[in-house]
């Protein structure tokens, strides 16, 4: 199966150098030149990877991936002109897979993109399991169970419980909880969280009962 390529970057010249080459290696490849717009093709979730630019117009590379990453772990490897540490240390702690600065050797680019395609294609699907005793999500199913029962939730309620067992044994805050969950842009009110909890647990706890998920006094929630 052809892999599928996304490529932002508002740079026409170079956009279209990177996609003659990526087509010529047999790869399937898009193009969007904004960041807003790009966000929405990389979050369509048709693509295999995505090279992105830091310097983008509406939305930059940075605040693109941020918001990516919400809900998609696709490979990105980030371009830029700018090659000063702390923009590579921001790709990376937002979640990169691979960054490499312009000017750039277009067989060094292809390198990476296969580094990078190998490793997502070689990740054990186990991966998108998750466990904390008898209760079982699984991402790319979308499905939750308790000792094989399944548990009906929300697409809200389901992105919580997820996060949650991503973050096993760490306490997370209300805040952090409402950026990963409901974004960064989040402007309803500021209790939502503790409402969302809530529900979690009469579906879960309550019904099988079981503490799963515990509350940090002054912290926040957390399950162990």
């Amino acid at each position: 199966m052809t892999e599928k390529i996304l490529i932002i970057e508002d740079e026409d010249k170079i956009a279209r150098f990177i996609e003659l080459e990526l087509s010529h290696e047999g790869y399937d490849v898009s193009k969007e030149n904004n960041g807003r717009t790009g966000l929405e093709a990389a979050e369509s979730g048709r693509f295999d990877l995505i090279l992105l630019d830091i310097m983008l117009p509406e939305l930059n590379g940075l605040e693109v991936l941020r918001r990516l990453r919400r809900s998609s772990d696709i490979p990105v490897i980030m371009l830029t002109a700018r090659d000063a540490v702390n923009d590579k240390v921001s790709g990376l702690d937002m979640g990169a897979d691979d960054y490499i600065t312009k000017p750039f050797a277009i067989e060094e680019l292809l390198a990476r993109i296969r580094v990078a395609l190998k490793r997502n294609r070689s990740a054990d699907r186990s991966s998108s399991v998750l466990t904390a005793g008898k209760l079982t999500l699984d991402k790319d199913a979308h499905t939750v169970t308790y000792d094989g029962q399944t548990v009906d939730l929300t697409n809200r309620e389901f992105l919580l419980l997820e996060t949650l067992m991503e973050n096993r044994s760490i306490v997370l805050s209300r805040d952090t909880l409402l950026e990963k969950v409901w974004g960064y842009d989040y402007m309803g009110e500021t209790n939502v969280v503790d409402v969302y909890i809530y529900y979690l647990r009469n579906k879960i706890d309550d019904r099988f009962g079981e503490k799963i998920i515990e509350t940090v006094r002054s912290v926040g929630y957390v399950i162990k």
